[in-house]
């Protein structure tokens, strides 16, 4: 019988019922290109996603009604360049936070794979998945605070506005007007959301693309990996959003007479349950799903390319 391995996941090919398998540096590289490259064709829902799970406060409550009104509002006001908006943000968060979470993800995935070739189970898939996933945050939580930030900023009035330039000018006067501490504001629930996405999104891909490989229908192509995506992509929006929504509150938030807008993550919870009702922290569920859908398909799809082109080097 044939052996069959998780590409992406474990970083690796099976040839000649032997593993081969990239470097460490090509595992870190590959993963943060690979996101990178997600990133350009995705950054325009992030943006919404961010605005729709600001929206909520204060006399901005009927801001936006949907996801199209949010897309259709930031054109209008912002032009076709406002949809991109913190896109350079949102390529430094790959290229730290996705650089390290797939890069451990898949040393730690080669190392708990057996002898056989056997991958994983999903327990331990979940683990692998929670302990880069926590890693990779808290290293990518400065251009995380950044992005949130500058993606929030066309929906306040000009006065308002933090007018960062680009992801470097963010940081540099973030930590000259805040305080270094401030790049790692909203690190906990940063790190909490990031447990929650890895554990189902990289265990769940991992898991959906080994069944559908044994089921006999599928080969290790593009179209195994999409499939496997967007239902990794599913699973992983419905399991992280409430922790998420907390994460861009807390990110943006002001300090309002000396004191922080929001004491910590549950009274976040608190207040938008009261305040917005319960389904409020699925707000954006929408632009969050075709955002990490896509993201996660287009992710493992550049993962897995680059994966066997260098196996063909």
């Amino acid at each position: 019988s044939k052996s069959r391995r998780s590409g992406a996941a474990g970083g690796g090919t099976m040839t000649d019922g032997k593993a081969k398998t990239s470097p460490k540096a090509i595992k870190f590289l590959f993963g943060g290109l690979a996101g990178m490259g997600a990133t350009v064709f995705v950054q325009p829902l992030d943006l919404v996603k961010n605005r729709m799970q600001l929206s909520g406060q204060g006399s901005k409550a009927r801001e936006y009604k949907t996801s199209f009104h949010a897309l259709v509002s930031i054109l209008r006001n912002e032009g076709v360049r406002g949809i991109y908006t913190g896109l350079s943000a949102g390529l430094l968060r790959q290229a730290t936070y996705t650089t390290t979470r797939l890069g451990i993800y898949t040393v730690l995935f080669e190392k708990m794979t057996g002898a056989d070739g056997r991958p994983p189970n999903f327990l331990m898939k979940a683990l692998i998945g929670m302990t880069a996933g926590a890693t990779g945050a808290f290293v990518g939580t400065p251009a995380e605070v950044a992005l949130i930030r500058m993606t929030a900023d066309g929906r306040l009035p000009a006065d308002q506005r933090r007018g960062y330039t680009n992801v470097f000018n963010a940081l540099a006067r973030i930590t000259r007007e805040e305080g270094l501490t401030t790049l790692w504001r909203g690190c906990i629930p940063t790190m909490a959301r990031a447990v929650v996405v890895n554990a189902a999104q990289l265990a769940s891909y991992s898991q959906s693309k080994q069944a559908l490989l044994e089921s006999g229908y599928f080969n290790d192509d593009i179209l195994c990996h999409f499939c496997a995506s967007m239902i990794s992509g599913l699973v992983t929006t419905a399991a992280s959003m409430p922790v998420d929504i907390v994460k861009t509150r807390i990110q943006n938030m002001r300090m309002i007479d000396g004191k922080p807008e929001y004491k910590n993550g549950l009274e976040v919870l608190v207040r938008v349950v009261g305040k917005e009702g319960f389904f409020s922290l699925w707000k954006g569920f929408t632009p969050y799903y075709a955002r990490l859908g896509p993201h996660t398909v287009l992710t493992f799809i550049f993962l897995e390319q680059m994966n066997k082109r260098f196996f063909l080097l």
